[in-house]
Parts: C-alpha cells; sequence; structure tokens
C-alpha cells in the first residue's frame, strides 16, 4: 500500500470519528422524571379541620347555698355514683369583719338591750308585788263574805283583780324573754370570724352534696378550702365512654357537607384510624381571628363517634384529633395531582409516548389533597410525568428515574 493510501485512510478515520464525535454531542440528553400509570379506583374528596373530643352531657355541679367549701373530697378521673358519693362539702361562713363604725354601733344596742333586759326584771318584780297584794286583799274579803259584812260584787272584783295582776306578771315574764333574746341578737353582731379548728363537732355542719350522675370527674373549680356564694361551679362531671367531636370549618366548607356524612378521625394518639359521623350541622355561624389574625367565618360542626369505646379507651376530654369529612365519594379513572398543571385555561399533564413526553390537555372532576378525578382526555394505563420540571416540554425526550 502506498503511502497516499494510507494518509486517504486515516483522514477518512479522522473525519468519521470527528462525525460521531459531533452526533454524539449533539444528541438531546434525556431528562429524568417520575412516571406514574393510571389507573382506576375509588376517590374521596374530603373537608379537613382538627377538632375537639368532648363528652356527650356534662354535669355542672354548683354550690346550692353560700358557705365555706371544704377541700375538695374526689380528684380529677375519680369515679362516682349518683345520689352515693359525697363530691363537696359545706360548712356555715365566717361572719364578717366589723369596721371602727359598725363596732361602736353594735356596742350600743347591747348596751341598750341590757338595759331592757333590767326594766324588764323591774317589770317582773313589780308585777309580784301587785299579785301578792292582790292576793292578800281577796283573801281578807273571803273572811268579810263569810261574815256577811261585804256583797258578792265586791268579792268578784277582788278576784278579777287577782287575775290581772297574774296575767300581768305573766306579761312581765315574756317581755323579760323577749329582751334577753334581744340581747343575744345584739351580741351575735359583735362575733369576731374564727379559725376552723375551733367548731366543736356539736356545731352545725354541713351541708353534702352528692353526685347528681354516675361518671368521672372531668374537672374541680378549687381543690383547696374557700368560700363559696350560691351558684358557683364546683366540679364538672361526665362519661368518658360517650364522646363527640366538635370542630369548628369554614363556611364555604360546611355548605358541602351533609349530616350523615361519614369521616376519618386522624392524628389521635392511638393506632389507626377512628371512624365518625356527622350528626349536627349547626344554622349559625360565627367570626373567630385565624392566627394570621384574619377574620374568618366558622360553623359548628358535631360528630358521633362510631368505634367502639373499648378501642379508642385512651381517649378522653377535651383531647385534640384531626378529621377528614367526605364530601364526596365515587369510583373512576384518577390523576395524581403532582402531574397537572394549567395550560392556559385548560389541565394539562405529559404523557410518556415511548421516549417522549407528549403533551396532553384533559377534563378533571372532584379533587382532594392527592388525586383527581378524570372526566375526560386520559385514558387509565395512560403513563405520565409526575412533579415536571421546566425541563420537561412536548417531545422531550425522557427516561424514568427508576431505571437509573
Amino acid at each position: 500500500m502506498g503511502w497516499n493510501m494510507r494518509k486517504i485512510i486515516l483522514a477518512g478515520a479522522a473525519v468519521a470519528a470527528v462525525a460521531v464525535f459531533a452526533y454524539l454531542a449533539m444528541k438531546p440528553e434525556p431528562v429524568p422524571v417520575d412516571i406514574e400509570t393510571i389507573v382506576s379506583g375509588p376517590i374521596e374528596v374530603t373537608v379537613n379541620a382538627d377538632g375537639q373530643t368532648r363528652v356527650r352531657n356534662v354535669y355542672d355541679v354548683s354550690a346550692p347555698v353560700s358557705g365555706q367549701l371544704a377541700r375538695s373530697p374526689v380528684s380529677i378521673g375519680d369515679q362516682v355514683v349518683a345520689g352515693e358519693t359525697v363530691v363537696a362539702r359545706i360548712a356555715p361562713g365566717d361572719p364578717a369583719f366589723l369596721d371602727e363604725r359598725s363596732r361602736a354601733q353594735a356596742a350600743a344596742a347591747v348596751a341598750q338591750a341590757e338595759a331592757a333586759v333590767a326594766e324588764a326584771q323591774a317589770q317582773i318584780a313589780m308585777a309580784e308585788a301587785d299579785l301578792a297584794h292582790a292576793q292578800t286583799s281577796l283573801n281578807r274579803l273571803h273572811d268579810l263574805y263569810a261574815r256577811g259584812t261585804i256583797p258578792q260584787a265586791q268579792l268578784d272584783d277582788a278576784e278579777l283583780g287577782v287575775d290581772v295582776a297574774a296575767a300581768r306578771l305573766d306579761s312581765a315574764h315574756a317581755a323579760y324573754d323577749m329582751r334577753v333574746a334581744e340581747l343575744a341578737a345584739q351580741k351575735a353582731t359583735l362575733i369576731e370570724p374564727r379559725s376552723h379548728e375551733t367548731v366543736t363537732p356539736n356545731e352545725a355542719c354541713c351541708i353534702d352534696v352528692r353526685a347528681p350522675v354516675s361518671g368521672t370527674v372531668l374537672s374541680v373549680a378549687s381543690e383547696s378550702e374557700r368560700p363559696i356564694l350560691p351558684g358557683a361551679p364546683i366540679l364538672s362531671i361526665g362519661e368518658t365512654d360517650d364522646l363527640e367531636i366538635m370542630a369548628e370549618i369554614l363556611s364555604t366548607d360546611a355548605v358541602r357537607l351533609q349530616v350523615g356524612a361519614p369521616a376519618y378521625v386522624e392524628r389521635w394518639g392511638g393506632a389507626g384510624n377512628l371512624d365518625a359521623e356527622v350528626r349536627i350541622i349547626e344554622p349559625a355561624g360565627f367570626t373567630k381571628v385565624s392566627a394570621l389574625g384574619i377574620e374568618e367565618q366558622r360553623v359548628r360542626v358535631v360528630l358521633d363517634l362510631l368505634t367502639p369505646a373499648e378501642d379508642r379507651a385512651a381517649l378522653g376530654h377535651g383531647f385534640r384529633v384531626f378529621l377528614r369529612i367526605v364530601e364526596w365519594q365515587g369510583d373512576g379513572v384518577i390523576v395524581p395531582l403532582s402531574a397537572l398543571f394549567r395550560d392556559g385555561p385548560d389541565w394539562a399533564v405529559f404523557v410518556v409516548d415511548g421516549d417522549r413526553a407528549v403533551l396532553r390537555k384533559l377534563s378533571v372532576g372532584h379533587r382532594n389533597s392527592d388525586v383527581a378525578e378524570v372526566a375526560g382526555g386520559l385514558e387509565e394505563g395512560a403513563r405520565v410525568i409526575t412533579h415536571p420540571s421546566d425541563r420537561v416540554s412536548d417531545g422531550a425526550l425522557v427516561v424514568d428515574r427508576s431505571t437509573l
């Protein structure tokens, strides 16, 4: 082979190498993507909200009278029996302190009452003397009447005088008793507050308040001894097995719910989810300021727990839970929400056709936080790209990330 031929072969090889290198350099690099296959299945649209458990029927026990409430004989969590368990004991309250003017007035009233007692004693002495004198006169007239020296009318007047004197003595004794009672009442105004350790066992004590229903003590207003007024709260009683859930839901979400709608109770602290059902959607909303300072119109929704009590024994009154209340449920072709994006006014996805991404517009029905119902434009079994990046475009070369 001549030198010229070798030069031609080497030049051809160089050109081929350059062509291959150029082809490889200009060949588009496939974009790694996440691919998911479209399937048919159930879909649920839910309204999600935080809720709080509460005992269905809570009984608040209040004080029937004023007095000194003793230290609580029961504690939170204790079981009580209706009509048997003493949940509170109220003793007579202490008198109030007297200021200087009130004390002086009370002392003067005591002195006045003492003088009235002394006067009543004098009235008794006068009445006794009158009665003795009338009796003496009657005895003398009896002797004279027996001798026939006085008429019957004079004797009758003497007997009447004795009866009147006796009645006056009885009246004087009654007046004395009244004045003594008045003195005791005036002295009572000078009684000072005293320590409960000085109360003797024979003194009147106390009023026992018994549980109105059987259940568990949910709260105690104060465990320590304290003065109390009529109607003041003492404690609350309820049955923790009979729970319901209350949630405050945005009014725009509440209008889409119906009584009897199923719900799932999550994040309650135990294993699995609990079943619940909407019982009440209150007809009146209220304004609530969110943590961001935004005024919101909310509606209270009350749900019944359907899961048996033994499967949620740790759940109690006032516990926080997370609710997913079913607004709509059905079956159909579903597409991941992460695959959807807007193409003008329409929804669209990237469908994988071979090794290319193809833009496909579609109609979307109901949606939840994870998937959407396909109303048209996409068939079951199609492979779509989830979370498409800005490198993915119509006709772009793609490769499944899981195969790399």
